[in-house]
């Protein structure tokens, strides 16, 4: 079974079965959410969508992004990415992400639910595919 796996060079802390996610966080600086859709695959991601409320340091809202429901919604032309490897402080709060699988069941959590709260000794984490046993 396709999910995801949480840790940090190659060390797995959780795995969660998944064929889809969307990784949602507040801007440390600007305080505006932001939001990105995945799709995972068995060899990493596509970025198939992203949100955010608004511009602001290191936001800028590209050309093409339409306006929806209050924020700016655009499409981002990137390869496939392997892994995902995020900054996760105390400063800085928690991801929200919510997972999907085969039944379409969609689960939302702070990343913390299943890696516990994020840390200055461990300042980031890194997601990536993987099997996860039945």
């Amino acid at each position: 079974m396709l999910g995801l796996c949480l840790g940090l060079a190659g060390s797995i802390w959780a795995q969660v079965p998944a064929e889809q996610m969307t990784l949602s966080w507040t801007h440390t600086i600007e305080k505006i959410r932001w939001a990105e859709d995945y799709r995972i695959l068995p060899n990493g991601f596509i970025l198939e969508q992203a949100r955010v409320k608004g511009s602001g340091a290191g936001m800028e809202i590209p050309a093409d992004a339409v306006l929806k429901d209050g924020s700016w919604h655009y499409q981002p032309k990137l390869p496939l990415l392997p892994t995902l490897r995020l900054g996760r402080t105390p400063e800085a709060g928690d991801y929200q992400l919510c997972v999907s699988s085969a039944n379409n069941k969609v689960q939302c959590h702070a990343m913390s639910y299943w890696v516990g709260e994020p840390t200055t000794a461990q300042p980031s984490i890194e997601l990536w595919a993987c099997d996860i046993p039945n």
